[in-house]
């Protein structure tokens, strides 16, 4: 496994995957939706399933020595690194804006989605959708791309966009909290975001496996 993985970061990902990391840097950028942050790294790693179909990737792993399901797992392992990576980043940007700046005004009068526990949270939900949407998806016919990742845009946007109105409802407001304003319900919710991320990430998996199991290469 650890030579497949090596594979997958080596020969098979797109230089663009790792640049594309440094999006989770919008987190810092006030007045913004920061989500479209996971969006963008998440374009990245599209990239390095593109390059994939182009350079005939799988059929190279399929001649190795290596069975069907350590192709997967690698290829799951290459994605949830690239994602943790950039949950990391994002977490330490929450970190830094709930205390190092979290008297800075213009941060204090940010209309849109403040970087807190909440929307790191969704950022896992987000990424949990790549994964069972686009990856699982892609692995149904193994070659098939655009499909799978216009329904995984679409269905990303809708939850990034109430993600963004929740706090502006009569009584929502903590989900938009600042500091330690609400942190028990804050960690909660991004509590409630981890475990959705791995389950998910889990069902993405092997629902993968079972589709690329029944491909003939």
């Amino acid at each position: 496994m650890r030579n497949v993985l090596y594979k997958e970061f080596k020969l098979s990902a797109s230089l663009l995957t790792y640049f594309f990391i440094a999006f989770s840097l919008m987190f810092f950028i006030p007045g913004y939706p920061i989500l479209c942050g996971v969006f963008f790294v998440t374009l990245g790693i599209f990239k390095s399933f593109q390059n994939m179909v182009e350079t005939n990737d799988l059929v190279f792993s399929f001649l190795l020595p290596v069975g069907k399901k350590d192709i997967i797992k690698g290829k799951f392992l290459f994605v949830c690194i690239i994602e943790s990576i950039s949950l990391f980043i994002m977490g330490l940007i929450c970190l830094i804006r709930n205390t190092f700046l979290v008297d800075s005004t213009v941060y204090r009068q940010n209309f849109l989605m403040n970087a807190n526990a909440f929307a790191l949270g969704v950022a896992f939900v987000m990424f949990s959708l790549f994964n069972l949407l686009f990856v699982a998806g892609f692995f149904k016919t193994s070659y098939q791309r655009t499909k799978p990742f216009l329904v995984y845009l679409i269905t990303v946007f809708m939850v990034l966009g109430i993600a963004e109105a929740l706090h502006h409802f009569p009584g929502l407001a903590f989900f938009n909290a600042f500091g330690s304003e609400y942190l028990p319900i804050q960690l909660m919710t991004l509590s409630i975001g981890i475990i959705i991320y791995l389950l998910i990430s889990y069902l993405a998996y092997r629902l993968s496996c079972d589709r690329f199991a029944k491909i003939d290469m």
